[in-house]
C-alpha cells in the first residue's frame, strides 16, 4: 500500500469491458475496469445513468482495495464521475477537480460537498430547491471513506471544508448490511451519493435512473454475501 500522504491517482472513463484481463504477482486475474478478481467482478452490476450533476468522488487511498467499498461501483455507474485517490491535495489541482471543465464541452461547475454540517464549523449550506444556488451546473463532491478518514481529508485540505454542504435528511435505515456503521444512520458511499443525487436531478421514486442504481447497489450486497458464504 502506497503511503496516504500526497497519492494521487485518477481514474477517466473505464475501458472497454472487453479488455483482457491483467495478471499480478498474486497469481489471481484481476479485471482492470474495477480492479477487483475476477470471481468477484462487478463490472456487470454496474448500469449508464446519466446525470447532469457530476460527481467526484474523493477516495482516501486505504479505500481502494477494500472488498467492501462502494465506490468503485458508484464511479462505474456514472458516466459524468470522476474518481480520484488521495488523502492530501494541492491546492491548485484540487482546485481544478472542484470547479474546472473537465473536458472541452464542458463548463465551470459549482461544487458541493455532500457532508454533514459539524458543530463549531459554520459552513453554508446547499439546499437543491435554492435557484440562486444552482445558477452553475453542480458538481457533488464525494468523499470515499471511514467517517474518520474523510474528517481526516477534509481538516487535510481546506478548500474542500470550504464548499457550500448539501446534508441528507430523512434517508431511512441504511441497507449497508456487510459493513459496520461507525455512527447509526450511516449510509455507504453509493447509497449516500445516490440519495443525493435523487436530490439534485430531481428523480421521482419510481425514476429509472434511481431503480437503476439501487438495483446496482443490491447486486454488490448480494454478490458479497454469496462469496462469503460457508461452502
Amino acid at each position: 500500500m502506497h503511503s496516504a500522504a500526497h497519492t494521487r491517482l485518477r481514474h477517466n472513463s473505464a475501458p472497454s469491458a472487453l479488455t483482457p484481463l491483467i495478471r499480478v504477482s498474486t497469481r489471481r486475474a484481476v479485471c482492470p475496469r474495477c480492479l477487483r478478481p475476477r470471481s468477484a467482478c462487478i463490472c456487470a452490476l454496474a448500469p449508464s445513468v446519466p446525470t447532469d450533476t457530476q460527481v467526484l468522488i474523493l477516495q482516501h487511498p486505504l479505500e481502494v482495495h477494500e472488498a467492501k467499498g462502494t465506490a468503485r461501483l458508484l464511479h462505474l455507474s456514472l458516466p459524468a464521475s470522476q474518481l480520484v485517490v488521495a488523502e492530501r491535495f494541492d491546492e491548485t489541482e484540487l482546485q481544478r477537480w472542484l470547479h474546472q471543465p473537465w473536458d472541452a464541452s464542458d463548463a465551470p461547475r459549482q461544487a458541493v460537498l455532500l457532508y454533514p454540517q459539524t458543530p463549531g464549523e459554520p459552513v453554508a449550506s446547499f439546499s437543491p430547491e435554492d435557484a440562486q444556488a444552482r445558477a452553475m451546473p453542480l458538481r457533488l463532491v464525494v468523499i470515499d471513506g471511514t467517517w474518520r478518514k474523510s474528517r481526516k481529508m477534509l481538516y487535510a485540505n481546506p478548500l474542500l471544508a470550504q464548499l457550500p454542504r448539501l446534508t441528507l435528511t430523512d434517508t431511512g435505515p441504511a441497507a449497508y448490511t456487510i459493513r459496520k456503521a461507525q455512527r447509526e444512520g450511516q449510509l455507504s458511499t453509493m447509497e449516500a451519493a445516490t440519495h443525493a443525487l435523487q436530490a439534485l436531478e430531481g428523480w421521482p421514486a419510481q425514476a429509472w435512473q434511481l431503480q437503476a442504481l439501487q438495483q446496482s447497489f443490491a447486486g454488490l450486497i448480494a454478490q458479497h454475501q454469496r462469496l462469503r458464504a460457508p461452502r
